[in-house]
């Protein structure tokens, strides 16, 4: 018996979504409530499970298509078994067969039987470092490669690139004047071509490029700066780091103190953390501050919510959860909507400075970005610190000048004396 599989409830005005990848094929056994397809949102990836055990049947869309809430995407044999390989006919050797097919083959192996199931964005960014998927580790469903995976190799140095088909001292095709670098003695060591890729925006990186340009068109943004002495925190974490992760299962980092120090500089400006909705200012008594997180797909922001009534180990440990399932791709749609304030960390990517963009309808966005150490003077002594350079975009519209230096201020100070968080100053 064939059985509907219809696409879900995508989350709260969500109505449409593409086909990332499918991750059943035609005649593959499936469980029930087992993953066959992959969905991308506007804001994240979506499994369809089967609803019945059986046999994966008809797919009635590609990657890449569009489908909607409701859709019949694919049907299911339910209860039918694979079915079995016929017999093996004898084994006849290659050379037996045709002596000249015995040759080896020029062209070059994935390295990998699975290559077929990567999904199209990983399988670009494989091929455009010509990687061999075999030395990658993955850790997606079922062992697949993500495009986490693949930058990680690349940053580690772990990723093989694919052996060269060509013999080593055989010439480049068109002869010595198709590549005119390697007659002056530069690129050698490869063939010098040119190739060029077409391939469809996800989903994720359209809606991307969609709001960063509303944010733009409907915001009056402006953006201050400030740097802040990061020895205290610094000297904080290392004293308290082990002691912490002892008692609450996680590690304390810098975030924590920055959402902290961001959550009293909201109360004292609490204009920073309002919305404009028509002709009227929303502001709030509450801090739902957006934690932007990379994610194989691009830049997620989850919301940290009710970060004023949180501790130190409960914002670390959200944080945290929040960046392990964005790489995995299994952040819910309710966690991404919302928030009235953003950080971005920039830092751990070795950002040294940024004029952050703002994510509607919020009003500011803060930025945060590499510790180094600088001179700078202290009671009329030329000394070394830790200085991080912050950056706070504000909607300009709502935000007067006066407002954003002052928040910014506020965390700055927070930062550099941390007992202003515990007592509240």
């Amino acid at each position: 018996m064939s059985v509907d599989v219809i696409v879900p409830a995508l989350g709260e005005s969500i109505t449409e979504a593409s086909v990332g990848q499918w991750l059943k094929q035609p005649g593959d056994a499936v469980a029930a409530d087992e993953p066959i397809v992959a969905l991308e949102t506007d804001k994240v990836a979506v499994e369809v499970p089967a609803p019945v055990a059986g046999v994966m049947g008809e797919q009635l869309f590609k990657p890449g298509d569009t489908v909607t809430v409701g859709a019949l995407i694919a049907r299911i044999e339910a209860g039918a078994a694979v079915a079995s390989a016929p017999p093996a006919a004898p084994a006849v050797t290659v050379a037996e067969a045709a002596p000249e097919l015995a040759k080896p083959d020029p062209v070059v192996a994935t390295g990998t039987s699975d290559y077929e199931a990567i999904s199209p964005a990983v399988r670009g960014l494989i091929d455009s470092y010509n990687l061999d998927p075999a030395s990658i580790s993955g850790t997606g469903k079922d062992g697949r490669l993500t495009k986490g995976d693949v930058l990680a190799a690349i940053e580690a140095g772990t990723a093989r690139v694919k052996p060269s088909a060509a013999p080593a001292n055989a010439a480049p095709q068109g002869g010595p004047d198709s590549y005119p670098f390697a007659q002056k003695g530069g690129f050698d060591t490869f063939p010098f071509a040119r190739k060029e890729e077409r391939v469809r925006m996800t989903r994720l990186r359209q809606t991307i490029a969609r709001r960063l340009k509303e944010a733009q068109n409907s915001a009056a943004m402006l953006t201050t700066f400030n740097d802040v002495d990061m020895s205290a925190v610094i000297e904080a974490r290392a004293r308290y780091k082990d002691l912490f992760e002892k008692k609450h299962g996680v590690r304390l980092g810098f975030m924590s103190f920055f959402a902290k120090a961001v959550v009293l500089a909201l109360k004292d400006v609490p204009a920073v953390g309002a919305a404009i909705e028509g002709d009227e200012i929303i502001y709030k008594d509450y801090a739902d501050l957006g934690i932007a997180v990379s994610s194989p797909g691009g830049l997620v922001v989850p919301i940290l919510k009710d970060a004023q009534a949180r501790s130190f180990a409960d914002i670390e440990k959200a944080i945290a959860d929040f960046g392990e399932r964005a790489r995995k791709g299994t952040l819910k749609i309710e966690e991404l909507q919302g928030g009235n304030f953003t950080i971005s960390n920039g830092g751990v990517f070795g950002s040294l400075l940024s004029t952050p963009i703002l994510n509607p309808p919020q009003s500011g966005v803060l930025g945060l970005h590499r510790i180094e150490d600088r001179p700078v003077v202290r009671d009329g002594q030329i000394v070394v610190r830790p200085m991080m350079y912050l950056a706070l975009s504000y909607d300009h519209r709502l935000v007067d000048g006066r407002e954003a230096v002052t928040f910014l201020v506020r965390v700055k100070e927070a930062i550099e004396d941390p007992a202003r968080l515990l007592i509240d100053l």
